[in-house]
């Protein structure tokens, strides 16, 4: 019989290698109900169909529902389409049961530009909660109706929406593995950009704390090595190409350096890198494996996995280095840690009865709950705003991408026709062109 060591470092290999299925085209099915949505009603723009590319009002409502945080009004019993505020029934969308409503046009300006207008009146006490003006090219209606959804995002819940931030995966086509980016609402293989292609795997991509860089592992080499790439000139650089396996880079909060799992010494041990390179600095020193660090975000403390005390349990350590604090009980297989962008919540995966379940810890209570039920569920990632959850799913025989709230009240379903993708992770706020 195999040791628990040897087991978990099967296990790993695991999860780091074998491929999620998902992606070519993408749509949304919305597979959980949510207790408390905020109903809004987008009504369709004037002009949009004959102005833009595309029509704006299914993007803004798609973008929306993808949230968790609404749900959408059909007004098309209500016989007229208000443009203005002056044009709203308000009793009659009172109602239908909305509680906000958001109109828009689309008016032709010189050099063949368009300008798109958009208002969000809330419907009970009749005022606008914002609006905006946005003079583009009529190709430009995806980039558009990603920002208005933005706009009514924080309008109404207080905080930045989530709609024009981006993920990044591995696509695996036969052969061929592709790392791509793409917005989080436009991810499939048509709009999405691939950075790079290779014959051999690419795992654990990592996005830089400003969007401009991502950080992988290739095995162009026929080992592992951690590469940074510039997404912008697409130029990269070997940041940890030692002796023995070079993986799971983890980008420090201020951006000047990557924690990596090396094996120089033997078992695999946790170091710090320069992002330009250089000298490795070992924090972590135990008899066990220790992997997958991740930073906190005040960049004080790094949370791993570690199987010193048996089966791989989530740890942290300060990151200079020292003794390491056991964060999960439960359980006797939990990996993937990933710290929430406030630095309340831990999210990771729990192997319970043969499945492998995304989990939320409440780093100040201790409490734990599952957000998401059964099958295969790997590579959890906290959306920049910190109120979903990302992760790849394998149930049933059918692999797909999920987003949940955080509170798993409501779960989005990111429906693939086909394709394999491997190590989603959702990116941060900035994102540079």
């Amino acid at each position: 019989m195999p040791g628990i060591r040897t087991l978990f470092k099967l296990l790993l290999m695991f999860v780091l290698l074998a491929g999620q299925s998902a992606r070519a085209e993408m749509t949304i099915e919305i597979v959980g109900g949510g207790t408390s949505k905020h109903a809004i009603a987008v009504v369709p723009f004037k002009d949009e169909t004959t102005r833009m590319r595309e029509a704006l009002t299914p993007i803004i409502r798609s973008d929306l529902e993808l949230s968790g945080v609404f749900r959408m009004v059909d007004g098309s019993a209500i016989a007229n389409v208000p443009v203005e505020p002056v044009d709203i029934r308000y009793p009659l969308w009172q109602a239908a049961g909305a509680q906000s409503i958001a109109i828009g046009k689309v008016e032709a300006v010189a050099g063949g530009q368009v300008k798109v207008s958009f208002r969000l009146m809330d419907v009970a006490q009749k005022k606008q909660l914002t609006s905006g003006e946005f003079t583009v090219t009529p190709d430009r209606s995806r980039e558009v109706a990603h920002t208005i959804a933005d706009m009514i995002y924080e309008a109404i819940t207080g905080q930045k929406g989530i709609f024009n931030t981006r993920v990044v995966y591995v696509l695996k086509s036969g052969r061929n593995y592709m790392l791509q980016v793409g917005l989080i609402t436009d991810v499939d293989s048509n709009r999405a950009q691939t950075i790079l292609r290779s014959k051999e795997p690419i795992i654990s991509p990592s996005w830089s704390p400003d969007g401009r860089y991502l950080a992988y592992v290739s095995f162009e080499s026929k080992k592992p090595v951690v590469w940074v790439q510039d997404l912008a000139t697409g130029q990269r650089r070997a940041v940890a190409n030692f002796k023995g396996s070079n993986s799971a880079p983890a980008w420090s909060p201020d951006g000047s350096k990557l924690a990596v799992v090396l094996t120089t010494t033997g078992n695999s041990q946790i170091y710090l890198v320069n992002t330009l390179g250089g000298a490795p600095r070992r924090i972590s020193y135990s008899d066990g494996i220790d992997t997958e660090p991740t930073f906190t975000p005040d960049g004080s403390q790094i949370y791993f996995v570690s199987d010193r005390t048996g089966g791989p349990q989530i740890y942290r350590m300060a990151v200079s280095g020292g003794a390491a604090q056991r964060v999960t009980w439960q359980g006797n297989y939990n990996v993937s840690p990933r710290v929430s962008p406030d630095g309340r919540t831990l999210t990771f995966i729990r192997r319970e009865s043969g499945r492998f379940r995304v989990m939320a810890q409440d780093l100040t209570t201790g409490d734990v709950r599952a957000l998401s039920e059964s099958g295969y569920n790997e590579r959890p990632s906290f959306a920049p705003n910190g109120r979903m959850v990302l992760y790849a799913s394998d149930t049933g025989g059918k692999s797909v991408l999920y987003a949940t709230t955080l509170d798993g009240s409501s779960k989005v379903r990111l429906a693939v026709i086909n394709g394999e993708v491997q190590d989603p992770s959702w990116g941060p706020f900035n994102n540079p062109q």
